[in-house]
């Protein structure tokens, strides 16, 4: 991997984050401490599977 290639992979996985903290922080009801830490902490998991499944099927 180049600076380039690792830089988009980066950026890509901050975009998964994103949004799937943002859709967890959509979907419960109650904002507190221990919501806002498994919600970053789920949503970096699917990041890095997501990011893992499209640079598996993309062949990058």
């Amino acid at each position: 991997m180049n600076r380039r290639t690792t830089l988009l992979g980066a950026a890509e996985i901050l975009a998964w984050w994103a949004a799937l903290a943002l859709l967890w922080l959509v979907f419960i009801s109650a904002v507190n401490t221990l919501e806002l830490v498994v919600g970053a902490s789920a949503a970096l998991v699917g990041a890095l599977a997501a990011w893992g499944t499209h640079r598996a099927v993309s062949g990058w």
